[in-house]
């Protein structure tokens, strides 16, 4: 027997519930059609979706037709509970999608279209209520084709040749086989419809089962037997609760075989199954076994979760649809919220887009919800199960943080006998891609264990940005460096490092505060479009006009939930009643009105003691807490910026000290673009970003001061210059102190056009115990550096520190050196220009030298006669010769 799981899901109002008992009574499993009105719906059994006339809570029916087993799988259509019906898409081999005639395609359709393709999950469409008058069936055809997919093909016209042109259409080998024997075979249409190729539309009524029959027939003739393998695994799409309050977990097997007193686990819990429960409406089964493909209850798990794996079996990624209100759960008087609590929590194990949360610096209980009707059901249910009576506030917009650059973030955990570094790169996501963690950690640096544990420690928690608070998303976190010790480190102090990381790059990014859109769809009155379009452009909405018909409008676009939430109420008072607004989740977008919304928050991310920006080091014996922006001068490894743009040099560039290797502008502004840009987290406006030579190469002319007339600044690598120079190099092969009195003897003589400050760098790093040595040369300064300490740190240091308030130049030609001074802004002379500009100098000084020679003076050759002058010279030349 073909055992098929499918699901059903539509647009509010499109007959959904209606389609499923016509498709239950078809098969013979109900004996009389229930009715949405009469709340006698076969799946619609609870007390709340009675009353509302509502599919609240995803539900599933058994029943068999022609030799085919269906898991019909009933889900809510109401925007407010997407999050129930995504669940149960990880569950799914074939999906029904109802669409209504009279109203077309509508945005909620769109987003379950959307889900499926996410989901992959082939999908049928009976498009229902074609009874209605002034219905088209070609119109909505067409439109379906334009809205969804053009694979969406009539299959209640399979007796036309247009019927198997359009199918042949849909896949190559199809439209080969067709043309070669002039028909499709139902296998290979059975094929593309498994593949998302087609997508099998039938019409009807299902209010009158006109065009059911056909529909059922069509899933059975066009669907084929999934295949599972024998190694256990296991989906868990829902938890629920029976009237007897047992925790009951819903799965699917997809894989072995399972029987009760079976022990399950997900590698963190591990429990056995009392009871295995299959159900149709609100009766179930009880079983002692069950295959591969089956859905079922189980009793006995209190630790399971939605979208957890089990066996073979993955955990599912974060759903696409979530809550974007926030609301505050007001408790009557005299309840005491920490009792509340855990039975709150009950209710968000079945829901848990909920996000139940206490939070202790408002001392209040928080949920996150979809819409007004989510918080009427969620009364009602704890009113029913507690009974108890809450309220809620007005609610406030769920904001999320993003970063628009490249940064590295670092964590330090160093309190006394505890030990732990962590390095992450976090980089700018696509939209909508959320969060993504990645590893590009040699086990050479960190040991795979220690790996792992800190990936489990950045997926464990829901970080918080630095502007508002709020979650942060669609960023990429990747793993690039990090150090233990073999004695002090514990797990924990990974935790701590880790987390800090989060947030010391977060706070040297540029970060981003985003907002959730709705998508709309607004049909009203022609002659209201005006006051639509002016009420749209208020909320920071963008529009256009989809459709006129006759003396009806489509307006469609998008619009903050912020200023869009309560406009449904709007429309319905200016049109009378004529106007209909459906909007979805579109996804987040930058802020129209960040600035705004960041003052009323009122956020501090450096009081935030939970959430930490700052590093714990240790000297002498006691720990000492280092604030984000200094944490890298502290820091115990090497920054992973540098190590690239080491290797990037190093193909450049071999020895510090050989033959001097140019590297061009554009070589190393493309470094900096790839490496230390990427990493500089200043604060700028969303917007196209400079080139690393707009924004940090500075003309190289020395005789002019800046804009700001800054004090100027010369450093000079001393050994580097000296190495880099024939004459002096050659010199200090012989008398390196000798080279070293000649180069500073050219930049004294230099200092005097140049007009600035002179220091020259040399490495006394070697030197045990030697400190930080300034001597005053002539005009310039010479520095000798402390121990371990070399000229390129003195160099970089002064460079970091000074940037703002000196123009400094420096000169090397050591290539990374030139990467890292040029990346903090600063304008850089190679070895050779450097020696051009000194040569350039003396000729200078010889030429003002020889126009002042002669002025003023006596000499005694001038005054004497040209014999006596000869008989000097051959004087002169015999002595020579002597």
């Amino acid at each position: 027997m073909k055992k098929l799981v499918i699901g059903i899901l539509a647009h509010v109002d499109a007959g959904k519930t209606t389609l499923s008992e016509g498709l239950l009574y078809l098969s013979g499993k109900i004996r009389k059609i229930g009715r949405v009105d009469n709340q006698d719906a076969y799946l619609d059994n609870y007390e709340l979706e009675r009353a509302r006339g509502i599919t609240i809570f995803s539900k599933q029916a058994v029943f068999e037709v022609d030799n085919t087993q269906i898991v019909l799988l009933d889900t809510p259509g109401h925007v407010d509970f997407s999050a129930e019906m995504e669940r149960t898409l990880q569950v799914l081999d074939y999906a029904i999608l109802v669409i209504s005639g009279a109203d077309g395609v509508q945005g909620h359709t769109k987003t379950l279209w959307r889900l499926l393709k996410i989901y992959n999950i082939p999908a049928f469409l009976f498009i229902n209520k074609m009874d209605q008058k002034d219905v088209d069936r070609d119109k909505l055809i067409n439109e379906i084709k334009k809205q969804l997919d053009d694979g969406c093909i009539d299959f209640g016209q399979t007796d036309k040749d247009e019927f198997y042109d359009q199918i042949a259409m849909c896949n190559e080998k199809i439209m080969e086989t067709y043309l070669e024997k002039g028909q499709v075979e139902t296998k290979k249409i059975i094929e593309a419809v498994r593949k998302r190729e087609v997508f099998p539309c039938f019409f009807g009524s299902a209010l009158k089962l006109e065009g059911v029959e056909e529909f059922l027939q069509g899933i059975v003739k066009y669907t084929m037997k999934p295949c599972y393998l024998d190694k256990f695994g296991a989906k868990i799409f829902k938890v629920t609760r029976d009237d007897r309050g047992n925790r009951l977990t819903h799965m699917k097997l997809t894989g072995g075989k399972l029987k009760v007193r079976d022990l399950l686990t997900n590698g963190v819990w591990e429990e056995k199954v009392n009871q295995i429960r299959i159900y149709s409406g609100d009766r179930f089964e009880a079983v002692n076994q069950v295959y591969a493909g089956e859905v079922f209850a189980v009793t006995g798990l209190s630790q399971a979760k939605p979208g957890e794996g089990l066996g073979k079996e993955k955990a599912s990624n974060a759903p696409v649809l979530e809550s974007v209100l926030l609301y505050q759960i007001i408790l009557p008087e005299g309840c005491d919220p920490k009792a509340m609590l855990p039975k709150l929590r009950q209710i968000e194990e079945e829901e848990p887009e909920l996000h139940i949360v206490w939070n202790e610096q408002l001392q209040e209980i928080q949920t996150k919800v979809m819409g007004e009707v989510q918080i009427e059901i969620l009364q009602s249910l704890i009113k029913s199960r507690f009974d108890i009576d809450v309220t809620f506030d007005d609610g406030r917009i769920v904001y999320k943080e993003t970063i628009s650059n490249m940064v590295e973030g670092v964590g330090h955990f160093e309190p006394l006998r505890h030990y732990a570094e962590v390095h992450l790169l976090l980089e700018p996501g696509e939209q909508g891609s959320g969060l993504k963690f990645e590893l590009e950690c040699s086990e050479d640096i960190l040991s795979k264990n220690w790996q792992r544990l800190i990936m489990t420690h950045l997926k464990e928690k829901e970080h918080k940005g630095v502007l508002t608070g709020s979650e942060i998303t669609d960023m990429k976190i990747t793993l690039v460096s990090g150090k233990a010790h073999n004695k002090h480190t514990e797990g924990g102090d990974f935790r701590e490092a880790t987390y800090r990381a989060v947030r010391q790059g977060l706070k040297e990014a540029e970060s981003l505060l985003l907002e959730p859109y709705y998508a709309f769809y607004l049909e009203l009155p022609e002659k209201m479009v005006g006051r639509a379009m002016t009420d749209i452009e208020k909320m920071h909405g963008t529009f256009e006009i989809s459709q006129v018909s006759e003396d009806m409008t489509v307006l469609v676009g998008s619009a903050p939930v912020s200023t869009m939430r309560n406009y449904q109420k709007e429309v319905t008072a200016y049109t009378k009643g004529l106007g209909t607004l459906f909007y979805n989740l579109k996804g987040y977008e930058p802020c129209h009105n960040s600035e705004e919304v960041i003052e009323s928050i009122g956020y501090n991310s450096e009081r935030d003691v939970e959430n930490p920006t700052g590093s714990v080091f240790c000297e002498r014996g006691a720990g000492f807490l280092v604030e984000w922006d200094r944490v890298k001068d502290y820091m115990h490894i090497e920054s992973y910026f540098k190590e690239k743009a080491d290797l990037e040099v190093n193909k450049i560039q071999h020895s510090k000290y050989s033959e001097e290797k140019s590297i061009s502008l554009e070589e190393i502004d493309k470094i900096i673009d790839k490496t230390f840009y990427a990493n500089q987290g200043k604060k700028s406006s969303w917007k196209k970003r400079k080139t690393a030579s707009e924004s940090y190469y500075k003309p190289s002319t020395y005789l002019s001061k800046g804009k700001e007339n800054k004090k100027e600044y010369l450093l000079v690598d001393g050994y580097n210059i000296i190495y880099a120079w024939p004459e002096l190099k050659e010199f200090a092969d012989e008398n390196m102190e000798g080279a070293r009195v000649k180069l500073l003897d050219f930049l004294s003589n230099y200092q005097w056009i140049r007009k600035s400050e002179i220091i020259v760098v040399f490495d006394a790093y070697r030197v045990e115990g030697h400190r930080e040595e300034v001597i005053d040369y002539y005009n310039i300064h010479m520095v000798y550096t402390r121990e371990a300490q070399t000229a390129d740190q003195y160099i970089e240091k002064f460079a970091h520190d000074n940037k703002k308030n000196y123009d400094i130049t420096v000169a090397t030609s050591d290539g990374l050196q030139q990467i890292i001074v040029r990346g903090e802004g600063c304008a850089l002379l190679s070895a050779r220009e450097l020696r051009n500009e000194i040569i350039e100098t003396n000729e200078r000084i010889k030429d003002k030298y020889g126009k002042t020679k002669g002025i003023g003076r006596n000499y005694l050759i001038d005054a004497l006669s040209k014999e006596e002058k000869k008989q000097i010279e051959d004087l002169e030349k015999d002595d020579r010769e002597v």
